[in-house]
């Protein structure tokens, strides 16, 4: 391990948050005079962030921690274009108004772990259509894209493997490094940004941007990524049965969220611990060394702890009690995650595999089949056998709700309305 002069990079690679960095010794005096004024870039593709977008987050938390400024860039204007990188297709086109109303509904979950304000390093947000949308095409070509080789953004990952997939790649995706680049140069003209943060996959992208701020004649440029998010089986973090796992409550309740965290395998219980929490390294430490069944209570405190920072301690702590007493008591708590139908749909009888589907807990009709057949499905407690069961108010418990059951951890509340 490399020791750095900065608590910023000591405290991300201590915690496993690096992957790349374009210049450790350059950066690391940066960050060591609070100088590290750094972004990471959202686009507004969806109403909500996701996991993948937490672990950026969490990197500017500690920069910010470190006595760093962090900023936050909405992609007003990048997500007019659309990121190629990892697909397969071009992305569905967005209008304005859908990006504008995603980009209202992401705004709120930055503030979890970000200090927003006036003080040096206190966060800023900042839209990059605000200079994207103003561009003059003409002059973009000649300011911008003569400081671009064909030949070089063909190598780049997100254009290489799509070619050599021979999937089509249209000239607007093409031109989305350019766009990205671009934002890294004007956040330093207009803020004294130095460093760009994000994932792996934007490595190439990010690049692009420290070396056109050179040619731009900005100051020196840093880049620095984390590694793809994986579980120590190898499998992608961040997708459930339900899809993937959302930041913003109303899309994946705290309960879920808390559920998710203590569904961990148990190799990836010290590291999540590490990259989802703020709890000391050596509190960490002594968690990650359990046991045998002892693991489970570290994965309580992973579930709690990272339910708490993005959706507060109140709500961290009504979803352990709500798993406590539905897991260890075998009650049913009021709290789980409900779905609301209307109630002539009880009354006419609701099909059981349309059930499971409304609920959340299937993605298909087909899913729930081979989960009955499997006997992954139950409804009260109760296996279902019989694939062309249907729900009626016979089944409402006393609370008047039905309790649909996938597995031994996933539950859903379907209540009449």
């Amino acid at each position: 391990m490399t020791a750095f002069k900065s608590d910023f990079l000591n405290t991300l690679q201590e915690r496993g948050f690096i992957h790349q960095c374009s210049d450790f010794e350059g950066l690391d005096a940066l960050a060591a005079k609070g100088e590290a004024t750094a972004y990471v870039g959202y686009d507004c593709t969806a109403r909500s962030l996701h996991i993948g977008n937490y672990l950026t987050m969490m990197m500017l938390h500690w920069l910010q921690q470190s006595g760093n400024k962090p900023i936050t860039l909405m992609g007003g204007g990048t997500t007019m274009v659309g990121d190629p990188s990892g697909k397969d297709e071009t992305r569905a086109m967005r209008t304005v108004a859908e990006i504008e109303a995603n980009k209202e509904s992401i705004r709120g979950v930055f503030a979890k772990v970000l200090r927003y304000g006036e003080g040096k390093s206190d966060a800023i947000m900042l839209d990059n259509a605000e200079w994207l949308t103003k561009l003059n095409w003409i002059e973009m070509l000649r300011d911008v894209g003569r400081h671009f080789s064909v030949n070089r953004m063909l190598t780049m990952d997100s254009v290489r493997l799509r070619l050599e997939r021979e999937q089509e790649m249209s000239f607007i995706e093409f031109n989305y490094m350019v766009c990205q680049a671009y934002d890294f140069v004007e956040l330093a003209k207009r803020t004294g940004c130095k460093l760009q943060m994000g994932g792996s996959d934007q490595w190439g992208n990010i690049i692009m941007g420290v070396d056109l701020g050179r040619r731009m004649g900005t100051h020196q440029l840093f880049a620095l990524t984390t590694p793809l998010l994986t579980t120590a089986s190898g499998a992608k973090m961040g997708k459930t049965a339900q899809g993937a796992v959302w930041l913003n409550a109303d899309q994946f309740s705290p309960y879920d969220f808390w559920q998710y965290w203590r569904n961990t395998e148990d190799a990836d219980v010290g590291k999540f611990l590490k990259l989802f929490t703020t709890l000391p390294i050596a509190e960490i430490k002594k968690l990650e060394a359990l046991g045998g069944s002892e693991i489970n209570e570290a994965k309580k405190v992973l579930a709690t702890e990272a339910t708490a920072l993005l959706h507060g301690r109140d709500a961290a702590n009504e979803a352990a009690e709500t798993a406590r007493r539905t897991f260890e008591e075998g009650a049913l708590a009021e709290s789980l995650p409900t779905v609301e139908i209307p109630r002539g749909e009880l009354d006419a009888g609701l099909g059981v595999l349309n059930a499971f589907v409304k609920a959340g807990l299937v993605a298909s009709n087909g899913e729930a089949r081979r989960q009955i057949k499997g006997g992954g499905l139950r409804v009260n407690d109760a296996p279902v056998t019989d694939e062309k069961m249907a729900l009626s108010v016979a089944n409402l418990t006393p609370e008047g709700v039905v309790k649909l059951s996938f597995g031994k951890k996933k539950h859903v509340l379907i209540k009449p309305a």
